[in-house]
């Protein structure tokens, strides 16, 4: 019963967004235990306590630009524009261009963006002024952000179903997506 509710629920998922879960019914069909391990991180990918959903979505949007070339940062964006990110913040995020976020969005992509890259200095600014923003629970809300952004497209690779890559749009417009400072 409860495998028949996962595939429902995937299934709808999968509709909702127009993503290709298969990864994930693969994870179902041949283990089970592991899928319903693996499912709880959908709840904490959508954890947000303390920051703005721009703040949330940039380090999502980072993350997931991370670890993937195009259908989970579409997902990611889907669900931005879905929960009311600005168009033009989340495109800012996928351009890398600062100069067009306003405050919440700039704090939350600086910040993810220095810990991918492992920038320490970077992070520990960052961090510090998150801290100062929105307190530690900011800091724990970004990071969660940051990592569950990165963590879905890491299984999909990991289980063999990371091969298509395409443009990403945002309301129908193509982005130029920047993965990483020139």
């Amino acid at each position: 019963m409860r495998s028949w509710i996962a595939r429902r629920t995937l299934r709808a998922f999968a509709k909702r967004y127009g993503y290709d879960v298969s990864y994930m019914e693969m994870m179902l069909n041949v283990s089970p235990a592991a899928f319903f391990k693996f499912a709880p991180l959908m709840k904490a990918a959508a954890h947000r306590e303390a920051v703005p959903i721009d703040a949330s979505f940039a380090a999502k949007i980072v993350g997931a630009l991370a670890e993937d070339c195009g259908p989970c940062t579409q997902l990611v964006v889907d669900m931005a524009l879905e929960a009311g990110m600005p168009r033009d913040q989340i495109e800012a995020v996928l351009r890398r261009d600062p100069r067009a976020m306003n405050e919440a969005t700039t704090l939350g992509f600086r910040f993810a963006d220095a810990v991918v890259r492992r920038a320490a200095e970077a992070e520990d600014e960052f961090r510090d002024a998150v801290r100062a923003q929105w307190g530690q629970k900011g800091v724990i809300d970004l990071t969660l952000a940051l990592q569950m952004g990165r963590m879905f497209p890491m299984v999909k690779a990991g289980l063999g179903y990371a091969k298509e890559c395409r443009r990403v749009t945002v309301s129908g417009h193509n982005v130029d997506v920047v993965k990483q400072a020139a």
